[in-house]
């Protein structure tokens, strides 16, 4: 009997992009003098600016930013900015370059207000209409999904603050040799919950789980989560904590006998653990992880 070789499916872009983050990452946070005249200073008021993934990368780092004491820093969906508030510095976020909301705030800075757009992409709209630009082409990435252009402008920006990610690189290549446990892939809910800049990142794995594999995903502060979320909790559904976790969380979630996920490693390679239990995710239910259901690489709206 002549056996027939059977060869792997071929990896999907998600696949490869996921696999990338920790050699993304420690190559941004080596070369800190190549963006640090881009990037806020100590002292500056500061507003992040983006859409989808990249409003939670600014969340998380507007808030890692103030609770260092180097100033106020807030965070802005497009379509929602105050930046009529007045700052002394605007950074826009964008992997695309393109997103229609990130361009039309653009217009309500003034001229004289120093801007940073964070692209992956150089000759855009977004890059060319900001005063400085910081192109991270070499994370951009075919997946309509991000994950490594995100996480890696975040390393940066974490880095800028002084944040050694020597544990988190570590912390991610470890994530990448494991197997997805498989009562997380199969989940049947999934409530991400964080403190501080970790909120952000709560936000952003929910996302993730709902835009690679149309799955029902929620995330909350954590502290918020017993003001109401907690009564979906029960038996076959996660609640996952990413970084710190408040007293009495996890004896209350598993009361209800729900699943209390939590792993004390660098909260931003937590979230690789995320990226990959997605992909898994995705792959048994036969859903493409490339090109979600609705989605686009950029969301660039028509003109009314």
């Amino acid at each position: 009997m002549i056996m027939k070789f059977q060869a792997p499916p071929p990896m999907t872009h998600l696949e490869r992009e996921i696999a990338t983050q920790p050699t993304d990452w420690r190559r941004v946070a080596d070369r800190p003098d190549e963006f640090a005249d881009r990037l806020p200073v100590a002292g500056e008021r500061v507003a992040v600016v983006g859409c989808g993934t990249s409003w939670f990368m600014a969340m998380a780092y507007a808030a890692k930013r103030e609770a260092l004491g180097q100033g106020v820093t807030d965070a802005f969906a497009g379509s929602e900015h105050q930046l009529g508030r007045g700052y002394d510095r605007v950074v826009w976020l964008s992997r695309s370059g393109t997103t229609t909301e990130v361009v039309d705030a653009m217009a309500a800075v003034d001229p004289a207000t120093p801007t940073t757009a964070i692209v992956a992409v150089a000759d855009t709209p977004i890059a060319r209409r900001a005063q400085q630009v910081i192109v991270l082409d070499d994370v951009d990435e075919q997946s309509v999904v991000q994950t490594r252009f995100a996480t890696t402008a975040l390393a940066m920006l974490r880095s800028s603050l002084g944040d050694d990610l020597t544990a988190a690189v570590s912390d991610a290549q470890a994530v990448l040799d494991e197997q997805v446990d498989p009562e997380l892939r199969d989940a049947e809910q999934m409530t991400f919950v964080g403190r501080g800049w970790t909120i952000g990142l709560a936000h952003e794995a929910a996302l993730k789980l709902r835009e690679s594999c149309q799955a029902w995903a929620e995330a909350y502060p954590a502290m918020d989560y017993r003001h109401g979320p907690i009564a979906i909790a029960q038996p076959g559904r996660v609640v996952w904590a990413l970084g710190e976790v408040p007293e009495g969380l996890e004896r209350d979630v598993r009361a209800t006998g729900a699943r209390f996920e939590h792993r004390p490693i660098d909260p931003l390679a937590d979230l690789v653990r995320v990226h990959r239990m997605c992909l898994a995710r995705a792959l048994e239910l036969g859903v493409n992880p490339d090109q979600p259901r609705g989605l686009t690489r950029s969301v660039v709206l028509a003109e009314s």
